[in-house]
């Protein structure tokens, strides 16, 4: 996933929808909010203002890639790294001088022991685990060509510069700035080569994963929300056709929270 500001286009008198996550906090913003500004149905809006943690704004996400309209998250959660402060006075004016950031997502692609197909998005990361009491045997190719011929291990994952302080970093995974472009590949609790800590590709690579003894040692994915188990092949890369726009106060935006958190002690 790449990212880059762009002018702020919200005008003034833009058209606003409200969703809230499913939290007694959420609910009842949404409910002022929308009494304040006049809501409208997400459908008919021209910015989706989301209030919840980043959890919601991941699911918020994923209801617009077929209508990319721009997105402006409130922490009404925990974690809010993907949101801006609450605070509903003013509401206009603050889209309307907020920044943009465009993103791609990956795109999955999973073939499955009986021989089935699925594709999926992932806005953070495509990530793939052991489903047994067994190590997982994976083989890692990028762009054809076999750079790891067997990774044993609890799992790995591909993730995007704003999913890296996601699961990858808890996975011990780098940061990556956004607008960097490259992905970052992330094993989960590597077995053998033990020493292994992953490896920074560029964003346009293709990276697939052959599962080694899926019988014996089954393995699932995930992309985000989306699960497949008992996968025998996994090829993620970033979708350049697919695009999310997210909205973020200039003083608090996205590049700047994803640099201070590689300094946190």
């Amino acid at each position: 996933m790449t990212g880059s500001e762009a002018e702020p286009r919200i005008p003034p008198n833009a058209k606003i929808a409200f969703l809230a996550a499913d939290t007694e906090k959420a609910i009842a913003a949404q409910t002022e909010l929308a009494l304040r500004y006049n809501a409208v149905d997400p459908d008919e809006a021209d910015v989706i203002v989301a209030l919840g943690g980043d959890g919601f704004m991941l699911e918020t996400l994923h209801r617009t890639f077929a209508r990319p309209v721009p997105i402006y998250g409130m922490n009404c959660g925990t974690v809010g790294f993907l949101m801006n402060e609450f605070n509903g006075d003013d509401l206009p004016a603050r889209l309307a001088q907020a920044e943009e950031v465009r993103l791609h997502p990956l795109r999955m692609v999973s073939l499955t022991r009986s021989g089935g197909r699925a594709e999926a998005l992932a806005i953070n990361e495509v990530a793939l685990f052991r489903e047994s009491r067994q190590a997982a045997k994976i083989r890692i190719r990028i762009d054809g060509v076999v750079r790891l011929e067997e990774l044993v291990c609890d799992g790995v994952l591909v993730a995007t510069p704003a999913g890296s302080t996601a699961y990858n970093l808890s996975a011990h995974g780098p940061i990556l700035p956004l607008g960097t472009p490259l992905l970052t590949l992330t094993p989960i609790s590597a077995f053998r080569p033990r020493r292994w800590r992953g490896a920074l590709l560029p964003h346009r690579a293709e990276v697939c994963f052959d599962v080694l003894e899926h019988d014996k040692r089954p393995v699932s994915a995930t992309a985000d929300f989306t699960e497949i188990r008992d996968v025998v092949q996994v090829t993620v890369r970033e979708d350049r056709e697919s695009s999310l726009r997210l909205l973020f106060d200039a003083e608090h935006n996205l590049e700047e929270r994803i640099l201070k958190e590689q300094f946190i002690p």
